[in-house]
């Protein structure tokens, strides 16, 4: 979509962004913190400061800080001991109650949501042994497999511990670092995964987003 950043492209004649705050607003959330950088203005006047009662606050990248860095720079306004961290072109709407449990009950440092699928290259895949993740592969043709869903859960001492460089990559620093060390942690969920970065999908999400409230 020219001219705006990813999250703000038109779906029914919504931005995409809408649709991911519109599920986040079915559980008990009242703060969200929105990671801008590319295009940000177009984001912050269409939301302004509230979107149905959530408080809406902005971390505004100067420069671009990749995944990692733009998590970490978030956290200075965050004030909770688990922070809920979700890309904003993707929308995989997993039971939050759900996996939230999971995450707090395994003792996991950083959950992460998975999804099973069939012949796909575009995603790395993940491997587990049992719920605690092993490996991450890169991109391939894979015939059946898990996928980084792009939803994590994480303990923010956890990622105000380590020492990484200002811009920096979250899935490869973090995640395929700390694969095997037994804190990072994986649960599989079935729902709709849509990434707006495929033209397939974008199509598709036109299609799923009329027929939902």
């Amino acid at each position: 979509v020219p001219d705006l950043p990813k999250p703000m492209a038109p779906v029914g004649g919504k931005p995409f962004l809408s649709y991911v705050l519109q599920w986040l607003d079915k559980y008990n959330i009242n703060r969200i913190i929105i990671s801008t950088g590319y295009k940000s203005d177009a984001i912050v006047s269409y939301f302004g400061n509230s979107f149905n009662g959530i408080q809406l606050e902005y971390a505004l990248e100067e420069k671009p800080l990749g995944t990692g860095g733009a998590v970490r720079f978030s956290l200075h306004k965050t004030s909770g001991n688990e922070i809920l961290i979700l890309n904003g072109d993707t929308f995989f709407p997993i039971g939050l109650d759900k996996f939230y449990s999971f995450h707090t009950e395994s003792g996991s440092h950083f959950s992460v949501a998975l999804k099973k699928m069939k012949n796909f290259s575009r995603y790395g895949s993940v491997e587990c042994k049992g719920d605690t993740i092993t490996k991450f592969h890169e991109k391939n043709l894979c015939a059946e497999g898990l996928i980084n869903g792009g939803i994590y859960l994480a303990g923010k001492k956890f990622l105000e511990s380590g020492s990484y460089p200002e811009v920096f990559s979250l899935e490869k620093v973090i995640l395929e670092k700390e694969a095997g060390s037994g804190k990072l942690k994986g649960q599989v969920f079935d729902d709709p995964f849509i990434d707006i970065g495929i033209p397939e999908d974008y199509r598709t999400a036109q299609s799923l987003f009329k027929i939902r409230p």
